[in-house]
This record gives C-alpha cells, structure tokens and sequence, in this order.
C-alpha cells in the first residue's frame, strides 16, 4: 500500500476514534505529526476527517435529530450551547490566535490538567437526566466549558462531559450532550474549512474521499461503542490515559 494511504488511515483512525471520547483529536493529530513527520498533513485531509466524523454523528443519532423537530426545547438548548463555541472560536479562527497552542508543551500541559478535572467531575452520584433537568443555565455553563476545547489537549467531548458531571448529569447524558453539541462543532469547523479550500483552489480528490469514508466508519464504531462502555464503567480509563500520555510528553519535552 501506498505509504501516503497508510498515513492518512493512520490519521483517519486517530480523529475517528478520540474525537468522541474524552482525550482530544486535535491534540492527538499534532502529536503524531510532530512526532513522525507525516507528509500529508494538510488543511484538505484535516477537514475531510471532520466531515466524516460529522456524518457518522448525524447517522448515528439520525432519529433522535429527526425527534429534534418535536423537541424544540431541546433544540433551541442545543443551539443556545454551542454559540460561545461558535463565536469565540471565530474569534480566535480568525485572528490566527488558534496556531499559539498547536504545540507539544500546551498539549502535555492540557492533556494533564483536564485529565485530572475529568476524574474530579466523575465521581459525581447525582444522577440528573437529560430530559427532565437540562436548561438554559445548566447548557450555558456547559457551552462556556466547552470554549476551552479550542486549545489541543482539552478535549472538546472530555470538557463537555466533565462540565455536565460536574452539575450532576450521569455519564450517559453527560456523553449524549457531548454527542449533540458536537454536531454544530464539528459543522462549523468543516464550514471554516471548506471556505478556505474554495479560496485556495484546491481540488477534492481520492484523498479526499478516503479520509471521509474511514474517518466516517471509525468516528460511528466509537459513538456506538462508547455510549455502551459509560452504561457499564466510570471515565477512570480515559483519566489513566491522558496521565500517562501527558507524563510521555513531559519526557519529550524536557529531556
């Protein structure tokens, strides 16, 4: 196989498989490209993964955002949410200020402190549900949690579900919010991009449409297998990893 593909399954398996669990993509994709000097790195590839992830969200909770049109109490939270996101990420998308944090050090730093908050927030045992106990104060608390997920290493699902436990949803609730709240993320982060696509003239190509379609199949297998693993088991697991990965980049960075 072409090394070119194996990088970009490489890089499909890594967005697909942390951007829906508590340990960062974003975070996740600079270090292996800092570390293994992948060629293909590119803003094309970066947004096609988004995009993947964005429909296996979409298909997998095609029923539920369906019910959305039902639910407009629940739709209009979801939009309320993801505003302080959407602004201040175009803020900050905007003024370049997002390439300050792209680097190995904030990483290790992030990866370690929201670890820890992570495993502070899960040792919640009240168990608000979704459907009775959201509302425009316990979202608006999570959407401005959640503005810290535009440096690498946060996590933006990992910030979303501390937030939400924190204020005493279970973790399956805590995950689903996540899961809604990334579907305006994920939306605008691929709009930003395509924008910039289209202003630059780059073609899609086979790439293109590899990146989409394994990033697509790894971000649903995640979802599915993720909302049954916080039915059964605390985050303690993902807090062990982001421990041991951020103490891998203190080595790295300070040896």
């Amino acid at each position: 196989m072409n090394s070119q593909y194996i990088e970009i399954l490489i890089l499909g398996f890594i967005q697909g498989f942390s951007e829906f669990i508590p340990i960062s993509s974003s975070g996740h994709l600079i270090i292996i490209r800092e570390i293994y000097n992948f060629d293909v790195g590119s803003l094309q590839l970066d947004i096609s993964f988004h995009l993947g992830s964005l429909f296996a969200i979409i298909f997998y909770f095609r029923n539920d955002l369906l019910n959305l049109t039902k639910n407009k109490k629940l739709f209009t939270l979801i939009t309320f949410g993801s505003l302080p996101l959407i602004i201040i990420g175009y803020i900050f998308y905007t003024a370049g200020l997002i390439d300050y944090f792209r680097n190995l050090k904030t990483i290790a730093w992030t990866t370690l402190i929201f670890g820890l908050l992570l495993f502070f927030s899960d040792r919640s045992h009240i168990k608000k549900k979704l459907d009775s106990s959201l509302n425009f104060k316990s979202i608006l608390i999570i959407g401005l949690f959640q503005v810290l997920a535009i440096i690498p290493g946060v996590s933006r699902s990992g910030i979303v579900i501390t937030a939400s436990r924190f204020i005493n949803f279970d973790r399956v609730d805590s995950s689903k919010i996540a899961f809604y709240l990334s579907i305006p993320a994920l939306a605008g982060a691929s709009f930003l991009g395509i924008k910039d696509i289209l202003e630059t003239n780059i073609n899609f190509n086979l790439n293109f449409l590899v990146s989409i379609i394994f990033s697509f199949i790894i971000s649903y297998l995640t979802i599915k297998y993720f909302l049954i693993y916080v039915k059964k088991f605390d985050l303690k697991f993902f807090v062990c990893y982001r421990i041991f990965l951020a103490l891998i980049l203190f080595v790295i960075i300070y040896s």
